[in-house]
């Protein structure tokens, strides 16, 4: 609990500043990375993009060294030392059943064959459409989920 004179501090404090200057954090450039097909041939590329498939918001296909295709949702990765060692953990959809864990070094091809759920959903965007329904009249405006497909 804070005492009468660090509360009045606090405040003093606050009316010196700027809250677009406080604002100091970058936020995250994203990738549309809905349809893509990366390049797997070195060590590097495989963990680069399995990397980008777990911060992917998106089902991927995972074609394996063995022929089986499996399509889900990425939710966790391990890395280890070698490929080997790797592995990604995917909720399956298509071609295996519940949650699937399967080595780097067994992926032959990856595809983020997905819909990316939260492409274009940022604060900004929904701040743009804000305005433009205020602009327009609309009152009640409120942040609204997008229907499943």
């Amino acid at each position: 609990m804070s005492t009468e004179q660090q509360e009045h501090l606090k405040t003093e404090q606050r009316q010196h500043l700027n809250p677009d200057e406080i604002e100091v954090a970058a936020g995250r450039e994203r990738e549309n990375l809905e349809g893509w097909i990366p390049t797997l041939a070195t060590d590097a590329e495989v963990r680069e993009a399995l990397e980008k498939a777990f911060d992917y918001r998106g089902d991927v296909t995972l074609t394996l060294k063995n022929g089986n295709v499996i399509e889900g949702y990425i939710f966790d990765r391990r890395n280890g030392a070698t490929l080997a060692d790797s592995h990604v953990r995917v909720m399956a959809t298509k071609g295996a059943e519940g949650k699937v864990t399967i080595p780097y070094a067994d992926i032959a091809a990856l595809n983020f064959s997905g819909k990316d759920t939260a492409a274009g959903k940022t604060f900004e965007a929904w701040l743009k459409k804000y305005w433009e329904k205020k602009a327009a009249g609309e009152k009640n405006i409120q942040i609204e989920p997008e229907k499943l497909d």
